[in-house]
């Protein structure tokens, strides 16, 4: 049956389909007077941000710049933007039925409350990106990333979130390499599945790599973490059988346990049975998280994905909020330059390379990630209820997670320069002593008084931590941020302990929650890809169960391998993989938005193809460039192949030790693990290419056929009447509680 709306209607705010004669939908409402005040403010709030960022000559800066001059972009862009990318080209409709309502088989196709879908999606895309890479480039100093997140999320980031959402919501859910294939052809669309599935490995990896390096040691943190499980699996069946709908109620006691589970964690850390059971390595938690990955894909989404992804929303929105209201209150200042000489010279210790391209991968979720693309056509699309909530989860979820990105860049610029490189630099430079690392940073020619050995133990023991030195990863760092800012606020220098433990909670979740959600993600797509084999088409049936345990133990075991090789690395597992994960994400984007471009010329969309173009073209020049330099430099701190040749030499010379690696087994380990980066590198920007092309050739193909008055052909379902009524928005309006009133009526 073809979506009509119908005309004789009693209200004309209302939307109708021929599936019911109840209302399904209710049409945006025109600006009210108070909206446009309040717009008029955050306009306000943005204009002194950024002017007084953009007159800061030399001297310290107040890091509540930055925040006015972000809030206040997100809030225009995504009232103006946002809504214009709506009207000129989604075109959604709340009559079309979406996959969650016409599929809907209890497991993977749900439709679900907008407020738990939307703490579903943050959750899934904001994992370790938004507080590795800021905290990492800050090295850089606070302008270039300040720039780039804010800039690249309005314009890239939640253009591709929003609008991959929406192809893949109008195709039953489909994955994005199957998509790129169907739209694309065969050969762009081999390539690009198989650039998806074995990105999406890489990425998994390292963020579980992050987990790894926040929770080890840290009986504290393996506790509370470990209770998030099953008070999620609570909150699924509370919702499910004992009170449906009551999504208020289970908030409220899933927000109440979660808080006891990390007090909780404090005291469990202070006996000698919680030591003894919860102080795991880094390997013991790796393949803890292997087998955790294989759980939380196997099981229904509602019982323990959706619920412990909204859990972690909760907390991660009132950490981030709690920690921008501490900044408004502290006021810091920022200890960073606007630009450092690390960023021309590109001889950075946390990183090497120049600010163009490496600022641009290193910061890749905040500002553009091609992550988040796998999971707007991976779970989201097959639990959205209705068209019109797309704009909020997609553009809405990725400027918050941008938020956060400028909330971890906060936290590292405010720190002494001397303890932020200290604690960022692998061990290969600090030593991982007191004393080596003093002697090491004060010898890198930075501005200021000297850090002493006293001094860093100081701000050790002032954490509860043996050691702040070599704590790379990102996380470590906002987490000595926040306890800075909060503890001067919130109890003084006693609770600097309890911050900073609350933080790497805080962290440790934030990241686990991509995990599980990219973990499910990639299942999908390696059954897509199983089942386009000829002989295995059975993959493709969402029903077969041994299918999906099989595909996900593939997917678990790959990214299981990277994550065991970066835990064993010995030069500094993130600080190596890191930009391998940054440019895989960024080609991801390219594929991604090359599949917009393709969909939004086929809808003869011309005059608005600029919006995915755009993003489009800086990306691949950034992520080309940043790959060729990776493969080709000669330096080894940045060239794989160059670092690959120097290790090999040495062990053909018969040295022990070289660098980094103390042992002839180190040796070894840097020579194969250089040799997976450097071919993986070629890998990637080779399919990337063969997809960006396809998509040239396919829209030069569409307006040739548009030209001559052919039909152009899309893999788009075709549509079907809408029997369900949702809010559009995350607060219902008055309208809504009305026609949802009317629901309620005909259901009792």
């Amino acid at each position: 049956m073809t979506v009509k709306q119908q005309e004789a209607r009693p209200d004309d705010n209302l939307v109708y389909s021929n599936a019911t004669d109840l209302p399904v939908g209710v049409k945006p409402p025109k600006m009210s007077p108070t909206a446009r005040v309040s717009l008029l403010v955050f306009g306000v709030m943005a204009a002194v941000g950024w002017g007084a960022i953009a007159f800061a000559r030399g001297e310290t800066i107040n890091s509540v710049w930055l925040v006015l001059a972000a809030v206040g972009s997100y809030i225009i862009a995504f009232t103006f933007y946002a809504r214009l990318i709506e009207y000129k080209v989604v075109k959604p409709k709340d009559n079309r039925a979406t996959p969650a309502e016409y599929v809907n088989d209890g497991k993977d196709f749900v439709p679900t409350d907008r407020r738990v879908l939307f703490g579903h999606h943050f959750a899934a895309i904001a994992g370790a990106g938004p507080l590795v890479g800021p905290v990492m480039a800050a090295q850089m100093g606070y302008l270039p990333g300040t720039l780039w997140i804010i800039l690249g999320v309005i314009f890239a980031g939640a253009v591709q979130d929003y609008l991959v959402l929406w192809i893949s919501t109008r195709r039953r859910g489909r994955s994005l390499g199957q998509m790129i294939r169907d739209e694309m052809g065969t050969v762009g669309g081999f390539a690009g599945i198989l650039a998806t599935i074995t990105i999406m490995i890489i990425i998994i990896a390292v963020l579980a790599l992050v987990v790894v390096n926040a929770l080890a040691d840290s009986p504290w943190g393996v506790f509370s973490i470990s209770m998030t499980i099953p008070i999620a699996m609570f909150m699924g069946l509370y919702l499910r059988y004992l009170r449906p709908g009551r999504v208020t109620e289970v908030s409220i006691i899933g927000v109440a346990l979660l808080l006891l589970a990390i007090v909780a964690g404090g005291w469990v850390a202070e006996t000698s049975w919680g030591v003894e059971w919860f102080t795991w390595s880094k390997t013991t938690l790796a393949l803890a998280l292997i087998g955790y990955g294989i759980m939380a894909a196997i099981m229904p989404v509602w019982l323990l994905l959706a619920p412990r992804d909204y859990l972690s929303t909760f907390m991660k929105i009132g950490v981030i909020g709690l920690l921008a209201v501490g900044i408004l209150i502290e006021r810091p200042e920022i200890q960073m330059p606007a630009v450092t000489a690390f960023a021309t010279e590109g001889n950075g210790p946390v990183f090497s390379g120049n600010l163009f391209p490496f600022l641009f991968i290193t910061i890749a979720c905040g500002a553009l990630s091609g992550f988040h693309a796998l999971i707007s056509s991976g779970t989201t699309p097959k639990l959205v209820e209705k068209e019109s909530q797309m704009r909020m989860l997609g553009y809405g979820g990725m400027l918050m997670e941008s938020f956060v990105a400028i909330m971890a860049l906060i936290t590292a610029v405010i720190l002494d320069r001397h303890l932020y490189f200290v604690m960022n630099a692998p061990v290969a430079l600090t030593g991982g002593t007191t004393e080596t690392a003093a002697t090491w940073v004060n010898s890198i020619g930075l501005p200021g008084a000297d850090l002493s050995a006293e001094q860093l133990q100081s701000a050790a023991d002032g954490v509860g931590e043996s050691s702040v030195i070599s704590r790379t990863g990102g996380a470590p760092t906002l987490a000595f941020g926040m306890s800075e800012i909060l503890a001067n606020i919130f109890g003084g220098a006693g609770m600097k302990a309890f911050w900073y433990h609350f933080a790497i909670m805080f962290e440790a979740l934030f990241i686990l929650t991509t995990v599980d959600a990219g973990t499910r993600v990639a299942r999908f797509m390696m059954t897509d890809s199983l089942g386009s084999i000829p002989g295995l088409r059975r993959f493709k049936d969402p029903t077969w169960t041994l299918g999906n345990w099989i595909s996900t133990i593939v997917v678990c075991a790959l990214w299981g391998a990277i994550l065991l090789m970066g835990v064993t690395d010995p030069l500094g597992g993130i600080n190596v993989l890191f930009p391998l994960f940054g440019i895989a994400n960024q080609l991801l984007a390219a594929m991604a938005l090359s599949l917009i471009l393709v969909v939004v010329v086929k809808k003869g969309l011309y005059k608005w193809a600029w919006i995915p173009a755009v993003p489009l073209v800086w990306d691949v020049l950034v992520t080309m460039t940043a790959s060729w330099q990776k493969i080709f430099h000669s330096n080894p701190a940045i060239g794989y192949w160059a670092q690959h040749n120097n290790f090999r030499q040495a062990k053909a010379d018969g040295l022990t030790e070289y660098g980094a690696a103390a042992t002839p087994e180190a040796i070894d380990a840097v020579i194969r693990n250089t040799f997976i980066q450097g071919v993986l590198s070629i890998v990637f920007a080779s399919l990337v290419i063969i997809v960006v092309t396809a998509a040239v050739v396919v829209c030069a193909k569409a307006v040739q056929q548009r030209a001559r008055g052919e039909e152009v052909h899309t893999s788009e379902e075709p549509d079907t009447d809408s029997a369900l009524f949702a809010p559009s928005g995350f607060l219902a309006s008055a309208k809504d509680r009305e026609v949802q009133t009317m629901w309620d009526h005909r259901v009792g």
